[in-house]
């Protein structure tokens, strides 16, 4: 059996609070993109987990599939060992999210595979002890993310039809560096209310974390601004970064990116 985890980006990200277990509160809208890895799992004598295509870094039993397998052994002692395949496509330390994708399509196969028959909410309750992004990838649809990242609501963002243009650099921005150059706080405006009028994204849908990276990292604004000069109505840094889009309503012309960058062109 497989699947198609996929990548998403955040339209705008407020870091609003410092919580008392470490974490923060976060105001943000996740949004699916068409850039895949391929996950396949299929029932044998021994769990063997291999990967392929991009390199993971760091001791397999860290991987969040096989922590996903682990979880719902605690409830189902009585799994089936499996032969996973992970075909990694979306880069790692990017912002697009796409481990806790893994993680979250590796629950949806395995409750296919061996028949449990859960229900999303209970999946996305699995995914919570994850990963913030992981219960995101369950419905897989746009949404507003509250709390951690972990509480969902729906909303009426459409960019069907748009094309995206990614961008990720070799620059690596761990999350804990990221968090320690933002000063926590609640937004000026809703995030509901900018999002309801695209005219307003350019200026007031903010990406809290920009301001200390792109100082930083000024090849990343120079990205963003690059994406704006190529005919963008929207471009910002997708996360935590390192992955810099833009939304395009009219197909943009080529430019030639560093051979050390990674790009993926696509529509939604």
């Amino acid at each position: 059996m497989i699947c198609f985890p996929n990548a998403k980006i955040n339209l705008g990200l407020h870091i609003t609070a410092k919580r008392k277990d470490g974490y923060h509160d976060i105001e943000t809208c996740m949004v699916p993109i068409p850039l895949f890895d391929a996950l396949e799992m299929i029932v044998d004598k021994k769990t063997i987990f291999d990967v392929s295509g991009l390199p993971i870094p760091g001791d397999e039993k860290d991987n969040l599939i096989l922590k996903a397998l682990k979880l719902l052994r605690k409830d189902f002692n009585d799994l089936p060992n499996v032969h996973i395949h992970l075909l990694k496509n979306i880069p790692m330390g990017a912002g697009l999210g796409g481990g806790s994708a893994d993680a979250a399509f590796a629950l949806k196969l395995m409750n296919k595979l061996f028949e449990l028959h859960l229900e999303d909410w209970f999946l996305e309750e699995y995914s919570a002890q994850l990963g913030s992004d992981c219960p995101f990838f369950i419905q897989n649809t746009p949404k507003i993310a509250t709390g951690r990242g972990e509480i969902l609501e729906p909303t009426d963002v459409n960019l069907k039809g748009d094309l995206i243009l990614l961008v990720k650099t070799q620059i690596h921005i761990g999350t804990k560096e990221a968090y320690s150059g933002v000063s926590p706080k609640k937004p000026n405006q809703s995030l509901k209310v900018i999002l309801a009028d695209k005219s307003m994204w350019k200026a007031h849908l903010v990406n809290d974390f920009e301001l200390s990276i792109f100082s930083k990292c000024p090849e990343l604004a120079a990205i963003k601004y690059q994406l704006y000069e190529m005919g963008a109505y929207y471009a910002a840094m997708s996360g935590s970064g390192s992955t810099v889009f833009g939304l395009f309503q009219e197909k943009p012309k080529k430019i030639s990116w560093p051979e050390n960058h990674f790009s993926f062109e696509g529509y939604l």
